[in-house]
């Protein structure tokens, strides 16, 4: 789909605006997006659009999304039905659209599934209108906070941006001290 000579797609998915970053939010159905996107909103961060993102790419390739007009301030919580987050939060709260930065994929815990745990390898990406972005995977189970999760989440792409990276620090303090350590019992 083309509007104004950009290209233009549809994804399923919620979009907030957190530390700066648009943050695309995707998953499977029923797996918590909608309500960390409200605990999110809660804190301070900005909502641009819940369950459909319209997105186009510039000229320059950046990858721009917003709600569809239908939709725009609302939300659809189970329990709770459908929310308008500009009534209840303001006006601060809202965003009409933002580059998007990075992808969540919150994905179901599953227990014999092997999870990175030190963060050595590098996110996969989203493709989006041909457009790399990078996604971080966070695995949601009982009793891990998810809103929180995705707070760090975008602190840690920030610094991975500006070159900095705790799993590569650890591994070269360990490395050091194993040196050192050889150095001492002479190996």
């Amino acid at each position: 789909m083309r509007a104004n000579g950009s290209p233009q797609a549809v994804i399923s998915g919620g979009l907030l605006q957190m530390f700066g970053l648009g943050i695309m939010i995707i998953g499977d159905s029923g797996v918590g997006k909608s309500e960390s996107a409200l605990e999110l909103i809660a804190r301070g961060h900005r909502f641009i659009s819940d369950d459909v993102v319209q997105v186009r790419r510039t000229a320059a390739g950046r990858i721009i999304g917003k709600a569809p007009a239908m939709s725009r301030f609302f939300m659809e919580i189970r329990g709770l039905g459908i929310i308008n987050i500009k009534e209840i939060f303001g006006a601060s709260s809202i965003c009409r659209q933002a580059p998007i930065d990075l992808v969540i994929r919150l994905k179901k815990w599953h227990r014999k599934k092997e999870y990175d745990r030190l963060g050595l390898r590098f996110p996969e990406d989203s493709i989006i209108l041909g457009e790399r972005i990078p996604q971080l995977n966070i695995p949601v189970a009982p009793g891990r906070n998810i809103a929180t999760l995705m707070e760090v989440a975008c602190k840690v792409h920030i610094l991975r941006k500006r070159g900095y990276q705790a799993s590569h620090e650890l591994v070269t303090k360990l490395q050091r001290a194993l040196a050192s350590e050889s150095k001492r019992v002479g190996l």
